[in-house]
Parts: structure tokens; sequence; C-alpha cells
């Protein structure tokens, strides 16, 4: 199992930074949290948190690209932002 967040696919030591700051220090922790609910602490707490985080954080879990997250999932994602009530405008 990898050990650092920044070792998964999509991440690097900025994700390290970011993740830290809503508590997720481990990928432990990353792959424990639903990513939808990761994305809302992110949308709350760090500014600058767009769309293209979601996908990223699914493609590191899935190991997959955010780009083909997006390209293959993003309306069934989009929906599920829209039944949280965080879906963009």
């Amino acid at each position: 199992m990898t050990e650092r967040l920044r070792d998964l696919k999509g991440f690097g030591p900025k994700s390290e930074i970011i993740f830290s700051q809503v508590g997720i220090h481990s990928v432990a922790e990353f792959m424990a949290i639903d990513p939808f609910d990761l994305y809302k602490m992110l949308k709350q707490q760090v500014k600058g948190t767009g769309l293209n985080s979601i996908y990223a954080i699914i493609g590191a879990r899935e190991g997959v690209h955010w780009l083909e997250v997006s390209r293959t999932r993003k309306t069934e994602i989009l929906m599920r932002l829209d039944d949280m009530g965080i879906a963009p405008k």
C-alpha cells in the first residue's frame, strides 16, 4: 500500500498540504472517508476548491487519471453533488 498521499495517482506535495487543512494526513484516512464528504469539507475550508478536485479525489482512490473520471462519470458526479446541495451553479 502507498505510504504517502503524494504517491497516489494525480497527487503531489500540494495535495498533502490541502488535505491536511481538513484533517486528512494519511492514505488510510483518505481512503476511509467518502470522496463526496471530503470534497464538501474542502469546498467549505479550502479557497479555490473546484470541480476538478472531486475528479482527482475519485481518480486517486481508484488509480485512474482525473480526466478519465471527468470524461466518463461527470453526470453521475454532478447529480450526487446536486443531491448534496453543493453542485456548481
